[in-house]
Order: C-alpha cells, then structure tokens, then sequence
C-alpha cells in the first residue's frame, strides 16, 4: 500500500533504550533533539561535519559517538530511528530513502510531508510524557502544537487537570508528606513540583514566609493548618508540628508541609523528615528558590560579580554574635572579602555589624537590606556597617528582610 498524507499519524512511544539511533546534521535541531534521545538511553551516532557547541559538548563527555563527516550511503544500517537535519536537500533526500528501504523511521526537518515519523511537542509533568502531533497540514505549525502541549502541561503541573483526584485520601493511600520549599514569598517563584503538590494536597501546613497567595488557590475542602513562626510573637512549635504532619498523614491525608524559601536552608526541614521518618511516613522534600540569593537578585543585587566577589556566605542572624549559644564564627567571616548574605538578622543588625568591624572589616562597607523581597511590599534600604544599626531604627526596617554585606552593594543600575 501506498504511503497517503491523508490518513493521520499513528502515535506510539519508542523504547530506545541501549538501540542505535543516527542523527545527520549537528546544527539547532540536533541540539533540540539529542538530549531527549540521549535521555531515552538510545546510542546516538551523529554524522556531521560540523556541530554547535552545545552538541560537541555532549559528544566530548561521551554522551553520543561523532563521525565528523558528511553522510554516505549506508549510515542507517541497523539504525532504530533516525533524525535527518543536514543542510544538504540531496543528502537529506538520499538518507531518507535509505531508511524507506531498510524500514528505518525517519524524520526529516527540512520535509515533515517527506518524512516516515513526525516529532511531536513534548513536554513532561506529574510523571505525564504529553506529546502532540496534528493531522490537518495547516495545523501543523509548530507554535500551534507546542500551546497545545503547554496547555497541557500546565494543567498537570498546577493540578487543574487533576481536580478529580483531589478527594481525601483517607484509607486509601500509604501515609505520605510532601516538604516543599515555597520560595522568597512571589507565588509564581515556587517550583513546578511544589505547585502540583500543593494543588493535590488535602491538608497545607503552612509557614508565614511561605507564598501565601498561592493558599487562596486552594479548593475549599483542603485544611490549611497556619505554622507561623512570627519572630517574639505566637508560633507553632516545631513539636506541635511534626506531630500534627505525622497526624494527619497518618489519617491518609496528602500532607503538604508549605516553608518559604527552601526548606533546609534555616527552614529546620530535616526535623521533619526525621519525625516523619520515626514514625515510618515516606516524605518528599521538594527544593525551593532560597531567599539568600532570590531576594538580591530581586534587588538588583549580584551576590558575586565579577572583580567584586568570588565567594558569598549565608548567615543566620537570629542569634546574636556574643551569645553563648551562636555557632557563627564571626572573626573569619569578618576577615572574608566577599558577599555576606545575613537572613533573620534585622534585630540583630548592630551588633552584626560591630562584630564584624570589631574584627577587621571596613565600617565603609556597604550594607543593604531587602524587606519583603519578590512580593508587591518589597523595598530596599541602603547603608554601611558603620550607619546600618541606626537607618534600621530610622526606616523601620522590619522582618522578613535579607540583609546583604559586601561591594557587591554598589553593583548594578539600581546600585
């Protein structure tokens, strides 16, 4: 039979896994491509004269096997698949009947219609491979089936696809907790992962440096159980909340303990997955954008920059430098000359700072401080070590706020 552009492609997902696949061409669409072959576990041969950088990059870590070369007739021999992406018509044209002949599938980029397979928008999310392929010629731009994949993707990611599921679990599931970093409090700065979670949860522990925005997102039947830790104020403590996390998982809740930032970076995170490990709870522990390096940024800061710092140190300033029970060796932080980024410091700030000058760094050195950083309240307030006890005072600087030391200060447009 015949092949006819008129009947519509047959989907099906290849098991390339340790089968040679042969790509001709090292230009953009090899660069596209490959790191998807390569994560698929096929043995790639790239033909080609010439590559990106990017792809001779993965050929020199030995990630796929490069003849350097034109193609020649009997390159698809015992190929799985094959990607043709030369800027050769002829050559292009000549491999693809090779692989008609020796019943290779084939793509080609420079002829879909020419083509024995078409590549579909791909994309990943919740353990989900969406991929897109359209019938109708004219539908066939690929702007118009990767916003149908990104559709897609998106719904699994922030759980709109998954409204079905978010019944309780009671019973039903083994108890499960999932420890996502919510990011510096910007609710579009949370992870992929941490959004679906979230969006599958029956119960949300929640910090109040987590973004809370994202909690008014929430369906009316999931509990949402506040964990605030105001500093010198009502908090929740770290007992009443392992327990409450081992509670509620336990009763077969999807459990999501929400902390800002990232949860291991001063967010006392693996005090939960210990907890939650004594009492026999798988947990995941999603990462999250920390506000040491996020809420700078934020800022117009750099916390390294090229000629100003080669190093940057995070600090928690919750306890002051001559307290007995602070970990924090400030003489050689002091003899550093790179960034110091200080979180839960804003109490703290003047005797950080006499410390740090106690101890041999310049009273000039620059000093700003982040207040609410990545949300719509975020302002910045410059200063020095020697001024920076004193403008806190003046301009009511008040937590959260990430307090940056060092040149790194005066870098930048906003500088």
């Amino acid at each position: 039979m015949a092949h006819s552009a008129d009947h519509p492609a047959y989907p099906v997902g290849l098991r390339l896994s340790g089968r040679r696949v042969v790509v001709l061409g090292g230009g953009q669409v090899a660069q596209r491509r490959l790191p998807g072959l390569v994560a698929a576990g096929a043995e790639v041969q790239l033909v080609s004269p010439s590559a990106t950088a990017s792809v001779e990059a993965m050929a020199d870590a030995g990630e796929i096997t490069w003849e350097r070369r034109g193609y020649r007739p009997g390159d698809l021999t015992d190929a799985w698949y094959a990607l043709i992406a030369t800027s050769d018509p002829e050559a292009n044209t000549a491999a693809s009947a090779e692989g008609e002949a020796h019943r290779v599938w084939c793509v080609r980029a420079d002829d879909a219609e020419a083509a024995t397979a078409w590549t579909p928008a791909t994309g990943r999310s919740a353990g989900v491979t969406v991929a897109v392929l359209t019938r109708d010629a004219e539908r066939r731009d690929p702007r118009y089936t990767a916003a149908v994949r990104d559709a897609v993707v998106d719904g699994l990611s922030d759980g709109t696809l998954l409204a079905a599921r978010r019944t309780s679990r009671a019973g039903s599931d083994a108890p499960r907790v999932s420890l996502v970093g919510g990011g510096p409090g910007d609710p579009d700065l949370i992870t992929v992962r941490g959004r679906r979670l979230l969006a599958e949860a029956d119960v949300v522990i929640a910090d109040r440096l987590g973004p809370r925005d994202l909690l008014a997102e929430l369906p009316p039947h999931v509990e949402v159980i506040d964990a605030a830790k105001i500093p010198y104020g009502r908090y929740m403590a770290q007992e009443a909340i392992n327990a409450a996390l081992v509670e509620h998982a336990k009763a077969g809740k999807a459990v999501v303990r929400l902390k800002g930032g990232d949860p291991f970076v001063f967010g006392r995170g693996m005090e939960e997955v210990e907890a939650l490990a004594e009492a026999g709870i798988a947990c995941t522990v999603v990462p999250g954008i920390s506000s040491s390096v996020s809420v700078p940024s934020a800022a117009g800061i750099p916390v390294t920059h090229r000629g100003v710092a080669h190093e940057f140190t995070v600090v928690s300033g919750h306890v002051a430098p001559d307290d007995p029970r602070s970990l924090v060796d400030w003489a050689a932080l002091a003899k550093l000359r790179g960034t110091l980024v200080v979180l839960m410091g804003v109490d703290k700030i003047g005797a950080i700072a006499e410390a740090l000058v106690a101890h041999g760094r310049d009273p000039r050195t620059r000093v700003a401080l982040v207040q609410e950083g990545t949300t719509a309240a975020q302002r910045r307030v410059d200063a020095t070590l020697a001024t920076v006890a004193e403008t806190v005072r003046a301009e009511e600087v008040r937590p959260p706020a990430v307090i940056v030391i060092g040149e790194v200060v005066g870098v930048g447009p906003t500088a």
